[in-house]
């Protein structure tokens, strides 16, 4: 049985630690060489642990932050905490596993939906020129955030908005 500290979790995952499985990990963008189901085995021992799977998460390795979203409980995090843990998800398995098997199943799933996707589709009208008409059409058939109530002299979170907004300061910079 694996004690449930920190350590102890560290110690049993780099004692997993397999070229074989690091070398097809890295070939899909992930930085890991624990082998999956030796993984899942480590957090099934260790049983649903919110306090120790923060604690794993806040170590940066991507096998201790797959063992923590394995063990975590969906509905023990808010929608600011899933969101900061999704922009520090730079793995993609990470990145995967966090919002499939954590944020899809948590209350706060549709906002984050939204949110991210109102972002994502104001960012790739503001970089890209191309795309910018059909990103403002597609902004402004979803009206994702168009009440949003905007303080003066701030940008609406709005994505036409938003993608004027920005591209109108770029050109006058």
């Amino acid at each position: 049985m694996v004690e449930a500290n920190v350590d102890s979790v560290m110690e049993t995952l780099a004692a997993m630690e397999d070229p074989k499985a690091r070398a097809v990990n890295e070939k899909h963008g992930d930085d890991h060489g624990v082998n999956l189901s030796k993984l899942r085995a480590v957090a099934k021992e260790l049983k649903k642990n919110d306090e120790l799977a923060v604690k794993l998460w806040n170590t940066g390795d991507t096998a201790a932050r797959l063992v923590a979203i394995l063990i975590m409980r969906p509905r023990s995090y808010d929608a600011q905490h899933l969101d900061a843990m999704l922009r520090e998800a730079r793995v993609p398995k990470v990145h995967g596993w966090l919002v499939n098997y954590i944020v899809k199943k948590s209350k706060h799933a549709e906002s984050l939906r939204l949110d991210w996707m109102n972002e994502t589709l104001s960012y790739i009208g503001i970089e890209n020129e191309d795309l910018r008409p059909r990103a403002i059409d597609i902004g402004n058939r979803l009206g994702v955030l168009k009440d949003y109530p905007t303080p003066p002299n701030c940008t609406s979170p709005f994505a036409p908005t938003w993608i004027t907004e920005i591209v109108a300061r770029r050109a006058g910079a």
